[in-house]
């Protein structure tokens, strides 16, 4: 389907349903460590539910899987900075704050995937637009943080692993476009392969981290499942549903609403405190993110690229 096109009536529950489970994953992850699922292992059955659920549709569709040890390798790099650091290092950095506040950190996304693009790829130029697009998206980090108060040990450590798992994203995502984004496979399945290498690197790194896993409790597993499942397998395939109605940007902005997700789950659910340095710092990290984004390009035929992790664009992170 071309963009020019009418697009289906049918995209935007989609759409909002994505957002919803995204924004609500963060609440998950904090059920998990909460119950003492050490941060590995959360990200251990994040991937391998979320591995499940992918694989089950490649073989239900009979799709080609890739046969090239290249595609491969580059898979497996990418399916440990763009699944199995940053999911454990959310979960780490949720041991110590808020489901609600690590929701408007992974509204950075964006900003930090920028500033790999600019780094890694040459023909990624700066403009003052761009420049000024970060520099207001980390004004908001510094709002959140509330640094005029000074910024308690626990704030700081969990914000600096989650800040550390969105720059992997980011580097992920600039990754994934320069060595993945022209190969020749189905979109779904390169990001099976990806994530069914991460839960394999889990699976090996996991007791040498955190011992053997235990059992929480059914709750805490349910989370686990939903996380995984949900949030990485089906969610992703109503991504795609998104992607192929209305392009790839209008699908991008679901991370304009995961925030606002993270925070009402977080406030409703979870007993959390939404604060006025929150709400400020989140606007203006979206407000950076709106003016990192390039100039609406002529309408084309959208072209499907391999997406990473849970959603194929920033928002689908935490």
């Amino acid at each position: 389907m071309t963009t020019d096109s009418k697009p289906t009536p049918t995209w935007l529950p989609y759409f909002l349903a994505c957002s919803l489970i995204w924004g609500s994953g963060f609440a998950l992850i904090k059920i998990g460590v909460d119950a003492g699922i050490a941060p590995p292992w959360v990200a251990f059955w994040r991937c391998f539910f979320g591995a499940l659920v992918l694989w089950l549709l490649v073989g239900g569709r009979r799709l080609a899987v890739p046969r090239q040890p290249r595609v491969w390798g580059h898979a497996l790099v990418v399916g440990t900075v763009l699944n199995a650091l940053p999911f454990t290092l959310f979960a780490l950095g949720e041991q110590y704050i808020s489901s609600l506040l690590a929701g408007v950190w992974n509204a950075m996304i964006p900003l930090s995937t920028l500033l790999w693009v600019l780094l890694i790829l040459p023909e990624e130029k700066p403009t003052p637009r761009r420049l000024l697009g970060l520099a207001t998206g980390f004004t908001g980090a510094l709002v959140v943080l509330g640094v005029w108060d000074g910024v308690e040990f626990g704030l700081l450590a969990g914000s600096l692993a989650i800040l550390a798992a969105v720059a992997s994203y980011g580097l992920g995502y600039t990754y994934t476009r320069k060595f993945l984004s022209g190969v020749d496979a189905p979109a779904l399945t390169l990001t099976a392969v990806q994530i069914g290498l991460a839960a394999l690197e889990l699976a090996i790194v996991g007791p040498l981290l955190a011992g053997a896993p235990g059992w929480p409790g059914a709750w805490p597993m349910v989370a686990m499942v939903l996380l995984g499942a949900v949030g990485t397998g089906i969610a992703y395939m109503w991504n795609l549903t998104v992607i192929r109605a209305v392009g790839s940007t209008v699908a991008s902005t679901v991370a304009f609403l995961t925030p606002m997700w993270a925070a009402l789950v977080g406030v409703l659910f979870m007993g959390e405190v939404l604060t006025w340095n929150t709400v400020v710092g989140a606007l203006l990290i979206i407000g950076g993110v709106l003016l990192t984004r390039p100039p609406r390009p002529a309408r084309v035929r959208p072209v499907l690229r391999p997406a990473a992790g849970p959603a194929a664009g920033p928002a689908a992170a935490g």
